[in-house]
């Protein structure tokens, strides 16, 4: 491990242990064996060796947003990216802190921006999207930002980890066309779907006057 390593693991401990309070430059020398001079040639002042933390914390996270993929859903692809984001947030709070709990938009952090308007960007193409891609990723990112930082502040014990799929699921629904395919729906929408799949394709078994009573039922479940 060369001396831009040490520091860098050492800044990203303290970091774990204390808080971005605890990742002092003074503290970070010391704990990794080198005089201050030596870090601020390397890293310029601190703020540049909080952006090397956060890189290092990212590395895995970023790494499996890479990983994902694209599928022939874009859609599908939103839902594991938040999931990921999520699930990350909760795995490694000191680092999502540092990433997105201050307004300086570190290189990691613009990385992932970037990622979640590609997959946007591809529900757009696919004619699924129902608002502008920037708008959509701004949304996701605060709605997403949101679910992490109160789950961040509620104990392990009391989250309430529906939250998750809930929020997902409501965001989805707010700027796509999509819904879940597992989400349960209600009797009302169920009976719209099931009237436009008989209109679109009449079962023959039924007469005429059969079809128009259904479908009366049908409006008025509906209702």
């Amino acid at each position: 491990m060369d001396t831009r390593e040490r520091l860098v693991k050492a800044a990203a401990d303290l970091l774990v242990e204390g808080g971005k309070e605890a990742v002092s430059t003074r503290a970070v020398a010391t704990a990794a064996g080198v005089q201050a001079p030596t870090l601020y040639r390397l890293f310029g002042d601190k703020d540049g060796l909080l952006d090397a933390v956060a890189a290092h914390g990212f590395a895995g996270y970023l790494a499996s947003k890479q990983a994902m993929g694209a599928t022939g859903d874009p859609v599908d692809d939103l839902r594991r990216g938040w999931d990921l984001h999520i699930g990350f947030g909760l795995a490694r709070p000191a680092f999502y802190l540092l990433m997105y709990g201050e307004p300086r938009k570190r290189e990691a952090r613009l990385e992932a921006d970037a990622m979640l308007r590609e997959i946007i960007g591809r529900i757009a193409s696919a004619g699924r999207l129902t608002v502008p891609v920037e708008q959509a990723a701004q949304f996701v990112h605060a709605t997403g930002l949101g679910v992490v930082l109160a789950l961040i502040a509620t104990p392990e014990q009391d989250r309430d980890l529906d939250l998750i799929t809930f929020t997902r699921e409501n965001v989805i629904r707010a700027i796509t066309k999509d819904a879940s395919p597992d989400e349960p729906t209600d009797v009302p929408t169920r009976a719209i779907a099931l009237k436009a799949a008989l209109e679109e394709d009449p079962p023959q078994m039924l007469s005429h006057a059969e079809r128009v009573l259904l479908a009366e039922w049908l409006d008025r479940v509906a209702k």
